[in-house]
């Protein structure tokens, strides 16, 4: 019985469902940024799935892996699909120097 997990951290299936709940709310918020955090979410309930014992122990450990994987992933997402036209708005004129 060492292997079950004691805490709500280790347990595979809630980082998982934090996946794909933050996988659902990137569909209605588009902006590549929940799907990153997902992404985070995903790789660690994978890595706490399969390999349990190379993961870093305590919540502090597994959200910074998280946290990683999400950087890395909306990096790579900017990288491939990009910026949208228009997406940056420059301003010629403050609305308070009337």
């Amino acid at each position: 019985m060492g292997w079950l997990p004691q805490w709500p951290w280790e347990m595979w299936w809630l980082w998982t469902v934090a996946a794909l709940a933050l996988g659902i709310l990137e569909a209605i918020v588009p902006g590549y940024v929940f799907l990153g955090f997902g992404f985070g979410a995903g790789a660690v309930g994978l890595g706490l799935l399969v390999a349990p014992g190379i993961m870093p122990g305590g919540p502090g450990g597994l959200m910074l892996v998280a946290a990683v994987v999400a950087l890395l992933s909306w990096l790579v997402l900017r990288a491939v699909v990009g910026r949208r036209p228009g997406q940056v708005k420059y301003w010629d004129r403050d609305i308070n120097d009337d």
